[in-house]
């Protein structure tokens, strides 16, 4: 059952951590995922790997993030107010939704293309024969349509947080600030 606590005013450090990791990860997938094809074969090579790696960790790391919000993170919903709640749930279960659709969508174009997914260097190999391109294309279309939806909501959820703590000052922000900050306005 999820964590209440009524009378807490920060999230939980696991919550905290795997917030903070995710977002750090999801942001340097979508910089190297724009931008790898500016440098020359060795970097442009190192960085389709990096982002490889990092796919691989975070189709660990979101399922692992959404269990234990679901299960064990520390939640305050209901202290929301109804209007709040609804965007605030909404935005959050929106990007869950799309970030793991993202995560299949990678494995779908990579493998779908008769490519196996770099892992720092260890190769996991398809568990299907390549797909026709139409459907690969299909792919890796989805896949970055759905990276900058991401991006753009992960921006929204950001400004939302930045309007709570500057200019309507309840505190939100800091819930999920690592260190100990203040948390009453």
């Amino acid at each position: 059952m999820p964590n209440a606590h009524p009378t807490a005013t920060r999230y939980d450090s696991p919550s905290i951590i795997l917030h903070w990791l995710s977002a750090f990860l999801i942001v340097l997938q979508f910089v190297l995922g724009e931008t790898w094809h500016w440098p020359p074969r060795p970097i442009h090579h190192l960085m389709v790997v990096a982002h490889l790696s990092i796919g691989v960790i975070l189709s660990v790391l979101i399922p692992l993030r959404l269990w234990w919000r679901i299960t064990r993170g520390r939640h305050f919903a209901a202290q929301l107010a109804p209007v709040d709640r609804f965007f605030t749930l909404g935005m959050e279960s929106s990007l869950y939704g799309l970030l793991c659709a993202e995560i299949v969508l990678g494995y779908a174009w990579r493998w779908g293309a008769g490519q196996a997914i770099s892992f720092f260097g260890l190769l996991i190999h398809a568990p299907f024969a390549p797909l026709p391109h139409e459907t690969v294309v299909i792919f890796k279309t989805l896949h970055s349509w759905t990276a900058w939806l991401i991006i753009g909501l992960a921006c929204g959820h950001a400004l939302a947080a930045l309007v709570h703590q500057y200019l309507l000052k309840d505190g939100v922000l800091a819930r999920m600030l690592p260190h100990r900050t203040p948390t009453t306005p």
